[in-house]
């Protein structure tokens, strides 16, 4: 009987994955058409223009970005611009060579320096070396958060003091006190992988979440806290915590939920969040809420959070995307009953 029941249960979550599994797919872009880390239309012409070896578009972007004070955008671009020169450096050379004192280069050149460093294995020791790079780019644009940022990275990596981390935040916040960038780059910091604990993690970015702006990316920073608590367990499975735990890291995802419902589907601004909070509810085993959120990606799926579990990290966005369609396919009823418990005419 226990048998029988068992197959009649797994022939029935077949059938409703072979029913629902096709409608479910509505709302999101073919796997072809998902793009990893794709960048956006202002910076792309400039990797463009990198690729053939021209610097001068990169240098009137991160102009801009600094004259109009766009920190944020400044950061993103900053990271994306210096990750490309991790292998093809030549424009970056040839515009430090025109103009070796030119604020913007020199930032792009610290945030090289720090990822080439962190990729060798006397890491400690390189950071250390490169420290000089920050300094400069940090005095060449002094209101500027993005130098502070890299400094914030870089005092993890050299196992620097709680009390010369605080100093290094303290110049970040004067500079732009909701900044996203340097409010990830401290949670790092803090966290239980590095130089503090779970509970003050948590306790920094609900602090940071509850302060920011409407519409503030720093609102979903208590999820990073959450996915940081989630890489001291199995990244697959149930996450294990206890009641308050547990309600923490509902808050968060409901926070995070909030913020991405706030901007347009396929929008590439928020596309990180959205992308670590589907990982979170899939960890959560709240799938409906994943796939929405897959939906609301679009075709911008990010290497972060799935670059943590595969060295595929577009393979590894792709197959949980059709995942959680399966799994919510199999909890769908095969039939929609009305209130009254008939069923609906033909």
């Amino acid at each position: 009987m226990v048998r029988t029941m068992s197959l009649l249960r797994a022939l029935l979550r077949t059938s409703r994955m072979i029913r629902h599994a096709p409608r479910l797919a509505d709302g999101l872009p073919p796997d072809d058409a998902v793009l990893l880390d794709a960048p956006d239309d202002r910076v792309g012409p400039a990797l463009v223009a990198a690729a053939l070896g021209e610097y001068e578009p990169a240098a009137k972007l991160l102009a801009t970005t600094r004259d109009a004070a766009e920190w944020e955008n400044r950061d993103r671009y900053v990271m994306r611009l210096a990750y490309f020169a991790h292998s093809r450096g030549e424009w970056l050379s040839s515009w430090l060579t025109a103009a070796p004192r030119d604020p913007d280069a020199l930032t792009v050149k610290a945030e090289l320096a720090v990822r080439r460093a962190w990729d060798s294995p006397v890491r400690t020791e390189r950071l250390r070396e490169i420290g000089p790079l920050i300094d400069a780019a940090a005095e060449a644009t002094p209101r500027d958060p993005v130098p502070w940022r890299i400094a914030l990275d870089h005092a993890r990596g050299i196992h620097a003091r709680h009390s010369d981390f605080e100093t290094l935040w303290e110049e970040a916040l004067s500079r732009s006190p909701h900044h996203y960038g340097c409010h990830v780059a401290a949670l790092r910091y803090l966290s239980a992988q590095w130089y503090g604990s779970h509970r003050e993690c948590f306790d920094f970015a609900e602090q940071a979440a509850a302060d920011a702006l409407p519409g503030s990316l720093v609102q979903a920073l208590p999820t990073r806290a959450v996915f940081a608590r989630m890489e001291d367990t199995a990244l697959t499975g149930a996450y294990p915590c206890g009641p308050l735990e547990r309600e923490r890291t509902d808050a968060a995802a409901d926070r995070a939920v909030a913020l991405s419902a706030a901007y347009p589907a396929g929008d590439p601004w928020p596309a990180e969040v959205r992308n670590l909070t589907a990982y979170v509810l899939v960890r959560q085993g709240r799938w409906e809420e994943a796939l929405e959120q897959f939906r609301l990606i679009g075709p911008c799926a990010t290497s972060f959070p799935w670059n943590r579990l595969s060295d595929d990290p577009l393979g590894q966005f792709l197959d949980t995307r059709g995942g959680v369609r399966i799994q919510v396919a199999s909890m769908t009823p095969l039939r929609t009953r009305t209130t009254g418990g008939r069923r609906p005419a033909h």
